[in-house]
């Protein structure tokens, strides 16, 4: 990818945001963490999965072969007391800048439910909520869900034109969500090569979930995308030919370029916990494909004696880390005979939670500039027409919040479409 720096399209400008789709700041009385959500023992395992998977049709006997983590793990997904900690650190963090900020919790598919929290938070008298989901980068299931989640919450309550519901801006490249990763790297690198030698060959593989070519086509903005795919490449024959791809690319030179002592390391972008039917073409490689490519015995050129695995696509230690990279993937490493590293997740790190923490002073107007690091501008508050737009199996299309062409109207548009309809 160029490294030029990519601004964000330009679009209409609405009531109270600009045609960059930055919000101007607003007096928010309450934050809510959006996130996947887990089960929590074995007797919600396969309800969590037909949540998951509803709409689908998959029978529970199919749902039982893919819940071999959940059930080796209690039934208990750690996704769960990873967000408590989260909520806690966002608190404590809160409480020491002197923001009053209540912090309610929800989730997509496990209790708590983000329509039951919007209900409680209008409950407890609250009218002007900021989501910030546990999703840095930008795709259906990373962004555009979440927003479909808040609509959809909204009509389901009964709250839309009651209840101002915002969503944080995906961030990827904020300094708060690098910086862990550029510590652990370095950590890593150097436990690595005290373990295999100074001039042992090691290569880094930064991971991130896969998602569907057709999803990577829809990801952002329809400018950026185009952009992107100037040589007309088709999404997953060229890296960085979607936005989704571009951003990692973007993160993993520039934590690489935070580390001096990786700039002559050998690093690849691999994708992990893909689902759905083979005949659906997702992004690639596997990261245990690359693994095998690279150190196996057909492997061809220098081979690695280690691998350290940055798994960048992700925030916190939930099951898709703790089984696919640290179960999986170390796995593959041992039977290949190599090294095997995984750095941490931001997590709780206190460079991630006040990073957080700047972006919802960002849209409190208490803190100038949007930071942002890499080729990629800071990303829009507000999204931008058809962003990572998906049509449902029966043809409809969600209705969601915070875009431009979002269906569900806040506390202020709805006051201000009636004062419209008055005039």
């Amino acid at each position: 990818m160029s490294q030029t720096r990519h601004t964000m399209p330009v679009a209409a400008a609405g009531r109270d945001y600009d045609a960059h789709g930055t919000m101007i700041p607003k007096d928010y009385d309450a934050l809510l963490l959006a996130s996947f959500g887990g089960p929590e023992g074995q007797d919600d395992v396969i309800p969590f999965l037909r949540n998951v998977t509803r709409g689908r049709g998959i029978p529970d006997e199919r749902l039982e072969e893919v819940a071999t983590h959940y059930r080796a793990n209690g039934g208990v997904s750690p996704i769960n007391e990873q967000n408590r900690a989260l909520k806690a650190a966002i608190e404590a963090e809160l409480d020491r800048r002197g923001l009053r900020l209540p912090v309610y919790w929800g989730n997509r598919n496990w209790a708590p439910y983000v329509p039951d929290a919007l209900e409680q938070i209008h409950a407890d008298g609250h009218r002007r909520v900021l989501t910030v989901t546990t999703s840095a980068y930008s795709c259906y299931s990373s962004c555009r869900q979440y927003r479909e989640d808040m609509g959809m919450a909204m009509q389901k309550t009964g709250l839309e034109g009651t209840l101002d519901l915002d969503k944080a801006r995906q961030y990827f490249n904020h300094p708060g969500f690098v910086e862990p990763f550029v510590e652990g790297l370095r950590a890593d690198l150097a436990s690595l090569r005290e373990e295999l030698g100074e001039t042992a060959p090691i290569h880094v593989l930064f991971s991130t979930h896969s998602i569907p070519n057709s999803d990577a086509a829809a990801a952002g903005p329809r400018q950026l995308a185009a952009e992107l795919r100037q040589d007309d490449a088709e999404v997953g024959e060229r890296e960085g030919a979607d936005v989704y791809s571009a951003q990692h690319l973007d993160v993993a030179r520039h934590i690489l370029a935070g580390v001096p002592e990786a700039q002559d390391l050998d690093w690849s972008l691999v994708y992990q916990s893909r689902s759905g039917p083979p005949s659906v073409p997702w992004l690639e490689p596997d990261i245990n494909d690359r693994m095998e490519q690279l150190a196996g015995p057909d492997a061809t050129g220098t081979q690695p004696a280690g691998f350290i695995v940055v798994p960048l696509g992700f925030v916190s230690d939930h099951m898709e880390v703790v089984w696919d990279l640290d179960t999986e993937a170390r796995q593959t490493a041992d039977e290949l005979g190599v090294g095997f590293r995984r750095t941490p997740t931001p997590g709780t790190h206190p460079a991630f939670v006040a990073g957080l923490v700047d972006i919802v002073e960002e849209r409190l107007g208490r803190r100038p500039g949007r930071a942002a690091v890499g080729c990629f501008e800071a990303w829009a508050d507000v999204c931008r027409p058809d962003c990572c737009a998906k049509v449902m199996r029966d043809g409809s299309v969600r209705p969601t919040t915070s875009a431009v062409d979002a269906e569900v109207r806040g506390l202020a548009e709805h006051a201000a479409g009636a004062a419209d309809g008055q005039g």
